[in-house]
Protein backbone atom coordinates (compact mmCIF):
# COMPACT_ATOMS: atom_id res chain seq x y z
CA UNK A 1 0.00 0.00 0.00
CA UNK A 2 1.50 3.43 -0.92
CA UNK A 3 1.87 5.59 2.56
CA UNK A 4 -0.61 8.72 2.55
CA UNK A 5 1.74 11.94 2.45
CA UNK A 6 0.46 14.93 4.55
CA UNK A 7 1.83 18.22 2.88
CA UNK A 8 2.03 21.38 5.35
CA UNK A 9 2.56 24.77 3.80
CA UNK A 10 4.16 26.45 6.58
CA UNK A 11 4.10 26.31 10.56
CA UNK A 12 4.74 28.17 13.32
CA UNK A 13 7.00 27.69 15.73
CA UNK A 14 7.78 29.15 19.35
CA UNK A 15 11.10 29.56 20.39
CA UNK A 16 10.35 31.11 23.70
CA UNK A 17 13.15 29.71 25.69
CA UNK A 18 15.01 27.82 22.78
CA UNK A 19 17.59 29.86 21.19
CA UNK A 20 18.11 33.16 22.43
CA UNK A 21 21.57 33.41 21.99
CA UNK A 22 21.58 32.97 18.01
CA UNK A 23 18.58 32.76 16.63
CA UNK A 24 19.76 33.02 12.89
CA UNK A 25 21.96 30.03 13.85
CA UNK A 26 19.18 28.01 14.78
CA UNK A 27 16.73 29.07 11.86
CA UNK A 28 19.72 27.88 9.84
CA UNK A 29 19.39 24.11 11.79
CA UNK A 30 15.83 24.67 10.54
CA UNK A 31 16.48 24.72 7.10
CA UNK A 32 19.08 21.74 6.89
CA UNK A 33 17.00 19.41 9.07
CA UNK A 34 14.24 20.43 6.74
CA UNK A 35 16.19 19.49 3.28
CA UNK A 36 17.95 16.24 4.78
CA UNK A 37 15.24 15.06 5.94
CA UNK A 38 12.61 16.07 2.63
CA UNK A 39 14.82 17.28 0.10
CA UNK A 40 12.87 20.79 0.33
CA UNK A 41 14.62 23.67 0.86
CA UNK A 42 12.85 26.09 3.00
CA UNK A 43 12.98 29.71 4.25
CA UNK A 44 13.18 30.58 8.31
CA UNK A 45 11.22 33.90 9.19
CA UNK A 46 11.41 34.99 12.82
CA UNK A 47 9.71 37.90 15.18
CA UNK A 48 8.36 39.00 17.99
CA UNK A 49 5.08 38.52 16.68
CA UNK A 50 3.00 36.15 14.18
CA UNK A 51 2.72 38.99 11.53
CA UNK A 52 6.28 39.85 11.55
CA UNK A 53 7.38 36.59 11.24
CA UNK A 54 5.45 36.29 8.40
CA UNK A 55 6.64 39.25 7.00
CA UNK A 56 10.39 38.15 8.36
CA UNK A 57 9.51 34.95 5.69
CA UNK A 58 8.83 36.78 3.00
CA UNK A 59 12.06 38.47 2.91
CA UNK A 60 14.00 35.09 3.22
CA UNK A 61 12.46 34.30 0.38
CA UNK A 62 12.90 37.17 -1.72
CA UNK A 63 16.52 38.55 -1.00
CA UNK A 64 19.13 35.50 -1.39
CA UNK A 65 21.62 37.61 1.32
CA UNK A 66 19.34 37.01 4.07
CA UNK A 67 20.57 33.16 3.23
CA UNK A 68 16.52 31.93 3.93
CA UNK A 69 16.90 33.09 7.33
CA UNK A 70 15.83 36.34 8.97
CA UNK A 71 14.82 37.40 12.30
CA UNK A 72 13.08 40.99 12.80
CA UNK A 73 13.38 41.06 16.41
CA UNK A 74 15.44 44.07 16.32
CA UNK A 75 13.81 47.14 15.50
CA UNK A 76 16.00 49.22 13.50
CA UNK A 77 16.64 46.33 10.76
CA UNK A 78 12.20 45.83 11.22
CA UNK A 79 11.87 49.99 10.48
CA UNK A 80 14.53 49.23 7.19
CA UNK A 81 12.39 46.09 5.86
CA UNK A 82 8.69 47.74 6.28
CA UNK A 83 9.96 50.55 4.12
CA UNK A 84 10.68 49.12 1.30
CA UNK A 85 8.31 46.12 1.48
CA UNK A 86 4.38 47.16 -0.12
CA UNK A 87 1.77 46.69 2.04
CA UNK A 88 0.10 44.30 -0.16
CA UNK A 89 2.41 41.83 1.19
CA UNK A 90 1.53 42.38 5.02
CA UNK A 91 -0.47 38.58 5.99
CA UNK A 92 -3.99 39.27 6.14
CA UNK A 93 -4.05 42.42 3.53
CA UNK A 94 -6.36 41.50 1.01
CA UNK A 95 -6.19 43.52 -2.51
CA UNK A 96 -9.12 45.38 -1.94
CA UNK A 97 -7.91 46.16 1.87
CA UNK A 98 -4.76 47.26 -0.04
CA UNK A 99 -6.82 49.26 -2.71
CA UNK A 100 -8.17 51.26 0.05
CA UNK A 101 -4.82 51.24 2.01
CA UNK A 102 -3.05 53.37 -1.15
CA UNK A 103 -6.25 55.46 -1.51
CA UNK A 104 -5.28 56.65 2.21
CA UNK A 105 -1.28 57.36 1.58
CA UNK A 106 -0.49 54.02 2.90
CA UNK A 107 1.62 52.21 0.25
CA UNK A 108 4.03 50.57 2.43
CA UNK A 109 4.36 47.96 5.48
CA UNK A 110 6.33 51.10 7.77
CA UNK A 111 3.00 53.49 6.17
CA UNK A 112 0.34 50.95 8.29
CA UNK A 113 2.87 50.18 11.21
CA UNK A 114 3.19 54.12 11.84
CA UNK A 115 -0.64 54.50 11.93
CA UNK A 116 -2.69 54.56 15.32
CA UNK A 117 -4.06 51.55 15.93
CA UNK A 118 -7.90 53.13 16.42
CA UNK A 119 -8.19 54.97 13.10
CA UNK A 120 -7.31 52.20 11.94
CA UNK A 121 -10.07 50.20 12.90
CA UNK A 122 -12.69 52.73 12.76
CA UNK A 123 -12.10 52.80 8.72
CA UNK A 124 -11.24 49.05 8.31
CA UNK A 125 -12.04 46.61 11.14
CA UNK A 126 -10.42 45.07 14.07
CA UNK A 127 -8.45 42.46 12.08
CA UNK A 128 -6.38 45.47 10.30
CA UNK A 129 -5.93 47.04 13.79
CA UNK A 130 -4.93 43.73 15.15
CA UNK A 131 -2.27 43.41 12.22
CA UNK A 132 -0.93 47.50 13.18
CA UNK A 133 -0.48 45.88 16.70
CA UNK A 134 0.79 43.20 15.58
CA UNK A 135 3.40 44.92 12.82
CA UNK A 136 4.55 47.05 16.26
CA UNK A 137 5.63 44.03 18.07
CA UNK A 138 2.59 43.70 20.52
CA UNK A 139 1.23 39.79 20.09
CA UNK A 140 -2.41 39.68 19.02
CA UNK A 141 -2.82 36.45 17.73
CA UNK A 142 -2.42 33.07 19.37
CA UNK A 143 -0.17 30.96 18.75
CA UNK A 144 -2.71 27.49 18.56
CA UNK A 145 -0.59 24.36 19.11
CA UNK A 146 -4.00 22.73 18.09
CA UNK A 147 -6.36 23.94 15.86
CA UNK A 148 -9.80 24.03 17.08
CA UNK A 149 -12.76 22.03 16.06
CA UNK A 150 -14.90 24.46 13.21
CA UNK A 151 -18.36 25.12 15.09
CA UNK A 152 -20.16 25.57 11.81
CA UNK A 153 -18.78 24.73 7.94
CA UNK A 154 -19.80 25.81 4.59
CA UNK A 155 -19.21 24.95 1.28
CA UNK A 156 -20.62 26.68 -1.50
CA UNK A 157 -20.01 28.14 -4.53
CA UNK A 158 -21.03 30.16 -7.51
CA UNK A 159 -21.73 27.83 -10.73
CA UNK A 160 -20.03 28.46 -14.30
CA UNK A 161 -23.65 28.88 -15.71
CA UNK A 162 -27.10 29.89 -14.29
CA UNK A 163 -29.02 26.77 -13.16
CA UNK A 164 -32.51 26.51 -13.96
CA UNK A 165 -33.79 22.70 -13.27
CA UNK A 166 -34.21 21.52 -9.56
CA UNK A 167 -32.33 18.32 -10.62
CA UNK A 168 -29.07 20.56 -11.67
CA UNK A 169 -29.17 22.53 -7.97
CA UNK A 170 -29.77 19.15 -6.09
CA UNK A 171 -26.68 18.06 -8.38
CA UNK A 172 -24.77 21.18 -6.71
CA UNK A 173 -26.09 20.83 -3.17
CA UNK A 174 -25.25 17.14 -3.14
CA UNK A 175 -21.33 17.97 -4.24
CA UNK A 176 -20.95 20.42 -1.36
CA UNK A 177 -22.59 18.17 1.05
CA UNK A 178 -20.14 15.47 0.07
CA UNK A 179 -17.56 18.24 1.01
CA UNK A 180 -18.86 18.95 3.87
CA UNK A 181 -19.33 15.50 5.51
CA UNK A 182 -15.80 14.77 4.56
CA UNK A 183 -14.53 17.78 6.58
CA UNK A 184 -16.80 16.85 9.11
CA UNK A 185 -15.16 13.60 9.41
CA UNK A 186 -11.65 14.64 9.49
CA UNK A 187 -12.16 16.19 13.02
CA UNK A 188 -14.37 13.45 13.92
CA UNK A 189 -17.78 15.39 14.63
CA UNK A 190 -21.20 14.80 14.33
CA UNK A 191 -23.26 17.46 12.63
CA UNK A 192 -27.14 18.04 14.19
CA UNK A 193 -28.34 21.09 11.92
CA UNK A 194 -28.10 21.54 7.76
CA UNK A 195 -28.92 24.77 6.40
CA UNK A 196 -29.07 25.17 2.72
CA UNK A 197 -29.64 28.34 0.66
CA UNK A 198 -30.09 28.85 -3.09
CA UNK A 199 -30.26 32.80 -4.86
CA UNK A 200 -30.02 34.34 -7.98
CA UNK A 201 -27.49 36.69 -9.01
CA UNK A 202 -27.99 39.95 -7.02
CA UNK A 203 -26.00 42.21 -9.13
CA UNK A 204 -27.85 41.22 -12.44
CA UNK A 205 -31.03 43.57 -11.45
CA UNK A 206 -32.77 42.95 -15.37
CA UNK A 207 -33.04 38.98 -14.36
CA UNK A 208 -36.30 38.15 -11.69
CA UNK A 209 -34.63 38.22 -8.33
CA UNK A 210 -34.96 35.24 -5.49
CA UNK A 211 -33.08 34.28 -2.66
CA UNK A 212 -34.39 31.80 0.13
CA UNK A 213 -32.66 29.78 2.89
CA UNK A 214 -34.04 26.69 5.22
CA UNK A 215 -32.66 24.67 7.98
CA UNK A 216 -33.44 21.20 9.35
CA UNK A 217 -32.67 20.20 12.70
CA UNK A 218 -31.52 15.91 12.07
CA UNK A 219 -33.26 13.60 14.99
CA UNK A 220 -29.88 12.47 15.73
CA UNK A 221 -25.95 13.86 15.06
CA UNK A 222 -24.68 12.37 12.04
CA UNK A 223 -21.71 12.45 9.44
CA UNK A 224 -22.82 10.67 6.66
CA UNK A 225 -23.02 11.72 3.35
CA UNK A 226 -26.41 10.16 2.52
CA UNK A 227 -28.26 11.55 5.50
CA UNK A 228 -26.53 14.85 4.55
CA UNK A 229 -28.05 14.95 1.01
CA UNK A 230 -30.92 13.58 1.44
CA UNK A 231 -32.20 16.68 4.36
CA UNK A 232 -30.63 18.81 1.77
CA UNK A 233 -33.05 17.16 -0.64
CA UNK A 234 -36.08 17.47 1.62
CA UNK A 235 -35.38 21.67 2.48
CA UNK A 236 -34.64 22.34 -1.37
CA UNK A 237 -38.01 20.50 -2.91
CA UNK A 238 -39.85 23.64 0.12
CA UNK A 239 -37.05 26.10 -1.46
CA UNK A 240 -37.15 25.70 -5.33
CA UNK A 241 -39.31 27.88 -7.76
CA UNK A 242 -39.01 27.25 -11.36
CA UNK A 243 -38.74 30.17 -13.71
CA UNK A 244 -35.52 31.63 -12.18
CA UNK A 245 -31.85 31.53 -13.47
CA UNK A 246 -30.13 30.81 -9.93
CA UNK A 247 -26.81 31.77 -9.63
CA UNK A 248 -25.37 29.97 -6.33
CA UNK A 249 -26.14 27.51 -3.99
CA UNK A 250 -24.84 26.44 -0.25
CA UNK A 251 -24.87 24.50 2.64
CA UNK A 252 -24.10 24.91 6.15
CA UNK A 253 -24.07 22.44 9.03
CA UNK A 254 -24.12 23.36 12.62
CA UNK A 255 -24.85 22.41 16.08
CA UNK A 256 -21.54 20.54 15.83
CA UNK A 257 -19.84 18.12 18.58
CA UNK A 258 -17.89 15.73 18.77
CA UNK A 259 -18.64 11.66 17.44
CA UNK A 260 -17.94 10.45 21.01
CA UNK A 261 -21.19 12.58 22.18
CA UNK A 262 -24.11 10.76 23.32
CA UNK A 263 -27.12 11.05 20.96
CA UNK A 264 -30.09 12.63 22.40
CA UNK A 265 -33.40 11.22 21.31
CA UNK A 266 -36.63 12.58 21.25
CA UNK A 267 -39.15 10.39 23.45
CA UNK A 268 -42.04 10.56 21.98
CA UNK A 269 -41.18 10.75 18.32
CA UNK A 270 -42.02 7.73 16.41
CA UNK A 271 -42.28 9.27 13.23
CA UNK A 272 -39.97 7.58 10.40
CA UNK A 273 -38.37 10.71 9.16
CA UNK A 274 -37.26 8.77 5.72
CA UNK A 275 -33.23 9.52 6.26
CA UNK A 276 -30.57 6.89 5.53
CA UNK A 277 -29.52 5.07 8.77
CA UNK A 278 -25.85 6.45 9.43
CA UNK A 279 -23.50 3.92 8.76
CA UNK A 280 -20.04 5.10 9.95
CA UNK A 281 -18.17 2.04 8.80
CA UNK A 282 -19.14 2.38 5.27
CA UNK A 283 -17.74 6.71 5.24
CA UNK A 284 -14.71 5.49 7.13
CA UNK A 285 -13.90 3.13 3.85
CA UNK A 286 -14.93 5.39 1.51
CA UNK A 287 -12.88 8.43 2.99
CA UNK A 288 -9.83 5.79 3.12
CA UNK A 289 -10.29 4.97 -0.65
CA UNK A 290 -10.31 8.51 -1.68
CA UNK A 291 -7.31 10.05 0.33
CA UNK A 292 -5.16 7.05 -1.75
CA UNK A 293 -7.08 7.37 -5.21
CA UNK A 294 -8.76 11.14 -5.44
CA UNK A 295 -12.31 11.50 -5.85
CA UNK A 296 -12.17 7.74 -6.70
CA UNK A 297 -15.39 7.46 -4.69
CA UNK A 298 -18.33 10.10 -4.77
CA UNK A 299 -21.41 9.52 -3.15
CA UNK A 300 -23.12 12.46 -4.57
CA UNK A 301 -22.21 12.84 -8.06
CA UNK A 302 -21.89 9.61 -10.14
CA UNK A 303 -22.67 9.99 -13.78
CA UNK A 304 -24.45 13.24 -12.60
CA UNK A 305 -23.80 16.69 -15.14
CA UNK A 306 -20.65 18.47 -13.47
CA UNK A 307 -21.29 21.09 -16.18
CA UNK A 308 -22.09 23.53 -13.50
CA UNK A 309 -18.95 23.46 -11.50
CA UNK A 310 -17.11 26.84 -11.03
CA UNK A 311 -14.52 27.52 -13.61
CA UNK A 312 -10.57 27.49 -12.68
CA UNK A 313 -8.93 29.44 -14.46
CA UNK A 314 -6.13 30.33 -12.32
CA UNK A 315 -5.09 27.26 -9.99
CA UNK A 316 -1.42 26.82 -10.01
CA UNK A 317 -0.09 23.93 -11.74
CA UNK A 318 0.18 20.79 -9.74
CA UNK A 319 3.67 19.34 -10.89
CA UNK A 320 4.44 16.87 -7.97
CA UNK A 321 1.14 15.56 -7.41
CA UNK A 322 -0.59 15.05 -10.61
CA UNK A 323 -0.38 12.97 -13.72
CA UNK A 324 -1.87 15.91 -16.21
CA UNK A 325 0.42 18.44 -14.95
CA UNK A 326 3.98 16.69 -15.17
CA UNK A 327 6.35 18.68 -16.80
CA UNK A 328 7.52 16.90 -20.27
CA UNK A 329 11.06 17.35 -21.78
CA UNK A 330 11.28 17.29 -25.48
Amino acid sequence: MLPILKYIDEAFLDLTGVCQQDPIAYGHRIRKAVVRATGIPVCVGMGPTKTLAKLANFAAKKWRQTGGVLDLSDEVRRKKLMKIVPVGEVWGIGSRTTAKLDRLGIHSVWDLASQPSKRIQAQFNIVVARTVMELNGIPCLELEEIAPDKQQIVCSRSFSRRLTEYQQLSQALAEFCSRAAEKLRRQHSVAGCITIFIRTNPFNLQEPQYQRSASLKLDAATQDTRTLIAAANRLLTELFKAGYDYQKCGVQLSHIQPESSPGQLELFDFADNALPTENRPLMKAIDQINRRFPKAITVAATGFDQSWQPKAERVSPRYTTDWLDLVSVK
